[in-house]
This record gives structure tokens, C-alpha cells and sequence, in this order.
């Protein structure tokens, strides 16, 4: 079975969550059992507020088609839920996920770092696998999926603003000379959605010729774990 089926339904320890509140009750559950200087700790606090915020947003209305945002949204959580379980159970978590757990208690890297590297796994990666394995659900195609797909990621680009606001340690004239400020400036969000989405559209070119899409995911996923290592070079 490909990775992109496989991960498509992921069956951790947990099992498989069903809807947004079943998503943010796991996320709740880590927060609760890991401590709070443990680097997937930080990620997922992160990430809990941004579902939170998703989850809230969808009964009110905000989503227009709460069914298709519903379901993008727990499919994205899913490939992050399935990538713990796997790492946990002692099995091989994805490569953009394995920096992170690999350095998750390394004293020298900080929360900042820790929050982008699980962004970036989780956008680059699994987002564009979310995307196919919703338009698998609904029988559609990408390009029926951007609507939903740009207010999604809209709503991250406002959250990770907030991010580097918080996270983002020392009084503002001296970060410039902060090597944090330098590394956490070289990842952009916008283009990690923008090349998601182009993998998603290609992804699902290539369904029909599965070796090809697995060699592309893999080669994808590879790239996103260095781009992940070089944001968790420790800082101090």
C-alpha cells in the first residue's frame, strides 16, 4: 500500500477522530500528558488554538460550506495525529516529522523553532496530502477545494503572525542582532501553502500512476524534514 493511501486513513493507538471536536480533544489530551517545555508540546499548543479557532469558525458560519471545510480541516489534523501515534508506538513518523521529535527536549533550540518546524512539516506535507484525500471523500477535484482551502490557510497566516508575536523572545531593537531573528525570517508561510497546494494538484495528476506519486511524496517529504532540521539549529 502507497504512503499516500496509507496515510489517507491513518489508524494510530487512538483510532481514527471522526470531527473537528474529536481533533481538539486528542490535541487537549497531549497537551494535558507532555510537558510544557517538550518541543512537540509547544507545536501543539499552537496548533490546538488554530483548530480551536478553525472549529469555532465552521458553525458560524464563517465557512460557507461547513461540510467540505469540516472535513479538509480533519483530514489535515489527522496526518499530524497519525504522524504521534506512529512516532509513540515506536514506528517511522514521516521525515518532516522526525526532526521534531528528534530534538523536541534539545535545550538549545527554542519555542519559536519548535512552532515552525511543526508548521512546517504539517503545511508542506500534510496539507497537500489533506487536500487529495478530501477530494477522494467528496469525488471532487482540487480546484473544487480552494475556496475552503485559501480561508483555511488565511486564518493560519493570521494565527502564525501571532506565533512569532508571542514566541518571538527580547525587546524589538535587539532582535535584529538575535540569530533567531534571522533563521525564523527565511520560512514563509505563504509560499509553504502555495507549494502544498501545487503538490495537492499534482498529487492528483498522478493518482492514476501510484509509484509516481509515491516517489514524488516521498521526495517531498524528504525536502520538508531538511527544511525542518535547519529551523531547529539550536540558537544558544
Amino acid at each position: 500500500m502507497s504512503q499516500i493511501e496509507q496515510f489517507a486513513d491513518p489508524a494510530g493507538p487512538a483510532g481514527r477522530v471522526t470531527g473537528v471536536g474529536a481533533v481538539i480533544e486528542r490535541m487537549r489530551t497531549f497537551r494535558s500528558a507532555w510537558p510544557t517545555g517538550d518541543g512537540v508540546a509547544v507545536f501543539n499548543q499552537v496548533y490546538l488554538t488554530v483548530t480551536e479557532a478553525v472549529g469555532g469558525r465552521i458553525p458560524d458560519g464563517a465557512l460557507p460550506d461547513r461540510e467540505t471545510a469540516s472535513a479538509l480541516d480533519v483530514r489535515f489534523a489527522e496526518h499530524y495525529l497519525a504522524a504521534v501515534d506512529t512516532h509513540a508506538s515506536g514506528g517511522r513518523a514521516p521525515d518532516c516529522w522526525r526532526p521534531l521529535f528528534q530534538f523536541r527536549h534539545h535545550p538549545g533550540v527554542r519555542p519559536l523553532q519548535f512552532a515552525l518546524a511543526g508548521i512546517n512539516a504539517h503545511i508542506g506535507h500534510d496539507l497537500a496530502l489533506a487536500v487529495v484525500d478530501t477530494c477522494r471523500t467528496f469525488g471532487c477535484a482540487p480546484a473544487d477545494l480552494e475556496e475552503e482551502f485559501d480561508r483555511v490557510g488565511d486564518l493560519l497566516a493570521m494565527l502564525e503572525e501571532r506565533i512569532r508575536d508571542d514566541l518571538m523572545p527580547g525587546p524589538d531593537l535587539l532582535e535584529i542582532t538575535d540569530p533567531l531573528t534571522h533563521l525564523a525570517s527565511t520560512w514563509s508561510l505563504e509560499r509553504a501553502r502555495e507549494a502544498s497546494w501545487s503538490a495537492a494538484r499534482l498529487l492528483w495528476r498522478l493518482r492514476g500512476v501510484p509509484p509516481l506519486a509515491e516517489e514524488f511524496r516521498t521526495r517531498m517529504d524528504a525536502g520538508i524534514g531538511l527544511v525542518g532540521r535547519f529551523l531547529l539549529t539550536p540558537c544558544r
